[in-house]
């Protein structure tokens, strides 16, 4: 199965499944010499764990506790790739057994089974969100070299359920429910978490990521700049249906002279999102994700089983209500797996 490693220069290659005994990962291309240890890991895994969403959460709870296996020796990287393995401990595919013949609206199911003759049923296996905590721990590797070079990720939610918000106070969003970028929208986002609750429905919305102090002239043209790297990045997260980087798809309804941001010092505006050409202005990077609802809901639905016979299916099993707040830290990993890999490529130029 390809396509399990992210990565040029600083690379991540993930194995594991939903419901099998573990997850895990291998960092490869990570300098000596930088401060690591488990508890840097745990920080960001304890943000994306099954347990952690609060209303619109999985009921699934696990601690996955990260463990070292590599790479790592007296608090230090050695330059050695990093192994590291996180356990399930919680797993329930008996839940199911009842429905593993049909395909679910929404999931991989089919997808895989045209791939490959075969699936993984109990959660979707390979294709299960489950997959990102093994990114989160990678992005933390990357978030330990970017550290002592000044540069800084946040990631929070800008939309929830249709319901945008305003940046008021992005560094508090992670301690905030839904990540929220703004403390005041809590309350509606809550009321429409609990609205489509009671219907046995789920929601989307939009998470951004911003990072600060990218040096300028990072990215690699033509076909790995540095937005397009970071496009695939996270279209690579299975929720995410759209990227957009600064001003995004409103630009096309603006005139050049309205989106080109005027270069004087200090800067007035950051439109292209930190971003020309393809390479990294010194402006903060800004990218947004759209997270798509959560396909595993209890409302029934139309499919077909694995025969290609009419169906009906209600998804039962624990699942979260949305990807909102979970999916936040994994797209800050993948913004800092990507920026990691972008300033080793900048190197083999001495820069």
């Amino acid at each position: 199965m390809s396509g399990n490693t992210f990565g040029v220069l600083f690379r991540l290659t993930t194995y594991g499944e939903s419901h099998g005994p573990a997850l895990g990962g291998v960092v490869d291309g990570c300098p000596p010499g930088l401060a690591l240890c488990e508890a840097d890991i745990q920080r960001d895994l304890d943000r994306r764990r099954p347990g952690a969403g609060g209303l619109t959460g999985t009921a699934r709870k696990e601690p996955d506790a990260v463990r070292l296996l590599s790479g790592v020796f007296e608090g230090q990287t050695t330059g050695t790739p990093i192994g590291f393995v996180i356990e399930n401990t919680d797993q329930r595919s008996r839940d199911y057994e009842a429905a593993k013949n049909l395909l679910r609206p929404g999931h991989a199911d089919g997808t895989y089974l045209a791939k490959y003759g075969r699936r993984d049923y109990r959660g979707g296996g390979r294709a299960s969100a489950r997959e990102t905590a093994a990114r989160v721990a990678g992005g933390a590797v990357a978030g330990a070299m970017l550290s002592p070079l000044g540069i800084d990720v946040t990631a929070y939610t800008v939309e929830f359920g249709g319901v945008p918000c305003a940046v008021t106070d992005a560094p508090g969003a992670a301690s905030r429910p839904f990540c929220a970028a703004d403390p005041d929208i809590v309350p509606a986002w809550e009321a429409r978490a609990r609205q489509a609750m009671a219907t046995g429905d789920s929601l989307g919305g939009i998470v951004e990521v911003a990072a600060t102090g990218v040096p300028a002239g990072l990215g690699e043209p033509v076909f790995d700049k540095l937005d397009a790297r970071l496009a695939y990045a996270l279209m690579g997260v299975g929720a995410v249906k759209g990227v957009e980087i600064g001003n995004g798809f409103a630009a096309a309804r603006l005139t050049g002279s309205a989106n080109n941001d005027p270069i004087v010092a200090p800067a007035a505006s950051n439109n292209a999102g930190g971003i020309l050409g393809g390479i990294a202005n010194g402006q903060p990077l800004v990218v947004r994700a759209a997270v798509k609802p959560i396909p595993s809901i209890a409302v029934p639905q139309r499919t077909m089983d694995v025969r290609g016979k009419p169906a009906e299916i209600v998804v039962g099993g624990r699942h979260d209500r949305s990807a909102i707040p979970r999916v936040v830290p994994v797209l800050r990993a993948m913004v800092l797996l990507t920026l990691a890999d972008m300033v080793l490529l900048q190197r083999r130029l001495g820069g």
